[in-house]
């Protein structure tokens, strides 16, 4: 297991004593994470195990019913998702949220306009300022070919690029993939999360990414927490974590 960072390290986000039941279901026992800053953190777990209640947690969409979550020393505990935004937490969902009638371009250009004060909305999208954060991310995910192009005609990949550099654009302290190879070809994953995480690297952001592709935890992960019944059964490196007999018996069913 992982020990605890000191209280000296940068901690991105801090969770303590998180509970949560739905009826007799326990989602969340206890749960105590430490993430540091620029940590690429995968969370693993059967459905039902855990992690993306954790995740909605984190981002506003579930309240725990006890403890604590904080962003860099800040309470976020049960704070509304679009406060908890606000504050630095971007998500990318795994059924990308786009607008398949608009170009890649004008999406972008939207995502940027959805970050400004509310009087904003008055004035145009298409601004010197908001075409250039736009076009910088589609250069850094390798979209700008597909720029113009309507995203009803893109393949699975290219839209959760595109998904991904939209979150981005509220420049976040940490970003939460969910399931980010989900619905992509077996040819385009490794590609496309190469490409993900080569432009994240160029912005100062911890992720933490649900993922059920064992192959893709082990190569892009620093660092595995893996989830059964609400509970943390391995949070380690990745070929550690994914070698201890409760995770090949609960998650990757390997155990002989």
């Amino acid at each position: 297991m992982t020990p605890s960072p000191s209280p000296s390290t940068n901690i991105a986000i801090s969770a303590r004593g998180i509970q949560k039941k739905f009826g007799a279901v326990v989602a969340a026992a206890d749960i105590n994470i430490d993430i540091p800053h620029g940590q690429k953190l995968s969370l693993i777990g059967s459905n039902g195990a855990g992690k993306t209640t954790f995740v909605n947690m984190i981002t506003g969409y579930i309240k725990p019913d006890a403890g604590s979550i904080l962003l860099h020393d800040e309470d976020i505990t049960g704070l509304a998702p679009r406060l908890v935004s606000r504050k630095g937490i971007a998500r990318s969902f795994q059924i990308p949220q786009l607008y398949k009638e608009l170009s890649v371009l004008d999406n972008m250009l939207v995502a940027v306009a959805s970050q400004q004060p509310p009087l904003s909305f008055w004035r145009p999208a298409r601004n010197e300022v908001a075409v250039q954060r736009a076009e910088e991310l589609l250069q850094r995910f390798e979209l700008s070919e597909h720029s113009t192009r309507l995203v009803g005609e893109l393949p699975g990949g290219v839209r959760k690029l595109l998904d991904i550099a939209m979150a981005l654009t509220r420049y976040p302290k940490v970003l939460l993939l969910d399931e980010p190879t989900s619905g992509v070809s077996a040819d385009e994953k490794f590609p496309m999360m190469e490409t993900v995480m080569r432009a994240l690297s160029q912005e100062a952001v911890t992720v933490l990414f649900v993922e059920h592709d064992m192959d893709i935890v082990e190569r892009f992960a620093d660092r595995v927490i893996a989830f059964y019944s609400g509970r943390i059964i391995a949070d380690d490196k990745p070929d550690v974590a994914l070698s201890t007999p409760d995770v090949q018996r609960y998650v990757t069913g390997t155990l002989r």
